[in-house]
């Protein structure tokens, strides 16, 4: 059956200093480094991938760049797998952008967005055409890892276990965290998910942001 290794990025720039990142092209920290080359050691030992698809934003393009150095497989870019289009929220403090776009009242429909962002139709049909794409290209026996951002893993999260569009429920990934999955006909199976064994330390906490 194909496996699926879905990954987060390690700590970006903005997370250090609470901006909203979205498309903002923020790279990794210090800190971020070490943590795509603990989990690159990890992943060499006990699920080392057949291929790498990645987010081309620096922050996840870097940390899949990192693992592909110590396991040896090829990265694909997929535009798709970028993070959620948050338009003119990008790259703003999070204090700045609460002040000049507060958020309104009545939470957004589903076919509005956020000055130049994407809707929520927008990021659920992107995430359903890439996760169909890779879902069907990978071959039974190999295992794919998929290097993205927070909110389009939940999104393909969604995909993967046939949910349905509004469900309230939001896939929490912490920096580097890995959910693996597998398929085996219409059977989904949920190895693990979040796991940040490889930091060496209980940290069930670390990195968690919304987009």
């Amino acid at each position: 059956m194909p496996e699926f290794l879905i990954i987060r990025h390690g700590q970006s720039q903005a997370d250090l200093e609470d901006r909203y990142e979205g498309r903002a092209d923020f790279p990794l920290t210090a800190e971020g480094r070490a943590q795509a080359a603990q989990l690159a050691r990890w992943l060499a030992t006990h699920y080392r991938p057949d291929a790498i698809y990645a987010s081309p934003l620096i922050r996840a393009a870097e940390t899949a760049q990192i693992i592909a150095t110590q396991v040896h497989v090829p990265i694909h870019l997929e535009p798709d797998l970028m993070e959620w289009n948050n338009g003119v929220l990008a790259g703003l403090l999070r204090e700045e952008a609460d002040r000049k776009y507060p958020t309104p009242a009545e939470p957004r429909k589903l076919h509005e967005s956020v000055p130049g962002g994407e809707t929520d139709i927008e990021f659920r049909a992107r995430a359903a055409s890439v996760w169909s794409r890779l879902e069907h290209q990978t071959p039974e026996s190999q295992r794919i890892a998929i290097v993205a951002h927070g909110g389009i893993i939940s999104q393909l999260f969604h995909c993967f276990m046939n949910l349905p569009f509004q469900t309230g429920f939001w896939l929490m990934t912490g920096d580097t965290g890995v959910h693996l999955w597998k398929i085996k006909g219409a059977t989904r199976w949920l190895i693990f998910s979040n796991s940040l064994i490889h930091l060496r330390q209980e940290a069930p906490n670390v990195g968690l942001q919304n987009p």
